[in-house]
């Protein structure tokens, strides 16, 4: 799994919804992106909270990758993302969340553009133990102009106060964050929940200014008088 604390059962204590198939109505499928650094759990994420088992590119890490991974902070890993990972959450009838977990090492960062095609928005899942592995995401996201929120996954690590880690991050005040266990079912859903909060909040501050370009844009234009 993409986490130190990978090694750890997901928590199974909340009840799953019954894998079945995708329901024959469902003609909506909204896209979000689990991205961050190498280690951070977002293949643990993605793992806890979808309703099927997930789709996971995984391969076993090497000594020939060592030179390649900076894996001091994960020493614990034994396997890694190469491609990505995928899980579903059916909504209703006719809406489906579709979860994409992005590869962490920088090796495979030219893969983060095309995930990020078409997405409703992403979660930046953070270790706070390696906040400056978190910078490269976050400015991907900003380029795109990708609504996300920022997860600080629960390491046991030193506690850090949500005002440092917006220092830190440079992180402005609109950007949702909050804290998760990437373990849980329930906690990694509230962080999705969190999302689509920001998502439908920043589409509502937006829409006035759409509008009114597209009033300003049809009004007829008074011809100027002849002389």
């Amino acid at each position: 799994m993409d986490s130190a604390i990978s090694d750890q059962p997901v928590d199974q204590r909340a009840p799953r919804p019954a894998r079945q198939a995708l329901g024959s109505t469902a003609d909506n499928g909204l896209k979000i992106v689990v991205v961050g650094g190498f280690g951070v759990g977002k293949t643990t994420m993605v793992r806890s909270v979808s309703e099927i088992r997930p789709l996971n590119t995984e391969e076993t890490m090497t000594k020939a990758g060592e030179s390649v991974d900076d894996t001091g902070a994960v020493a614990a890993k034994t396997s890694t993302t190469v491609a990505f990972d995928f899980g579903r959450i059916t909504l209703d009838a006719h809406n489906v969340l579709y979860l994409f977990g992005a590869p962490g090492q920088e090796r495979f960062w030219f893969l983060w553009d095309r995930l990020f095609s078409g997405t409703l928005g992403a979660v930046v899942l953070v270790d706070t133990r390696r906040l400056a592995d978190s910078w490269y995401a976050i400015d991907r996201l900003e380029h795109h102009g990708t609504p996300f929120v920022v997860a600080c996954n629960d390491f046991g690590g030193p506690a850090h106060t949500a005002e440092q880690i917006r220092g830190a991050l440079d992180l402005p005040p609109h950007i949702p964050l909050v804290f998760c266990d990437a373990r849980s079912r329930e906690s990694s859903k509230q962080v999705l929940i969190t999302l689509v909060q920001h998502v439908q909040h920043t589409h509502r501050l937006h829409q006035p200014q759409h509008a009114q370009h597209l009033q300003t844009a049809d009004r007829p234009t008074t011809p100027e008088p002849t002389p």
